[in-house]
């Protein structure tokens, strides 16, 4: 069961640094200036979809780091 979590935690981390590097950057740059990046902000389905994955993912990996920290498996 051990080997079983760490497993888990081991493809939920990797699969949640490619969810991550998957999103769009936020940052407003020069259009910051102005509220002119307010007007594009609108959030595709796809992007809310890949919210709630990594949302998901997240979720996953951190139960299993609580688990695996605190020796609730043996």
């Amino acid at each position: 069961m051990l080997a079983f979590v760490w497993t888990i935690q081991v493809v939920s981390a990797i699969l949640l640094t490619v969810l991550i590097l998957m999103h769009s950057p936020k940052g407003d740059g020069i259009a910051g200036i102005g509220n002119a990046a307010q007007m594009f902000s609108s959030q595709k389905s796809a992007e809310k979809g890949l919210n709630k994955l990594t949302a998901i993912v997240a979720g996953v990996f951190i139960v299993c780091v609580f688990v695996l920290g605190f020796g609730l498996i043996k």
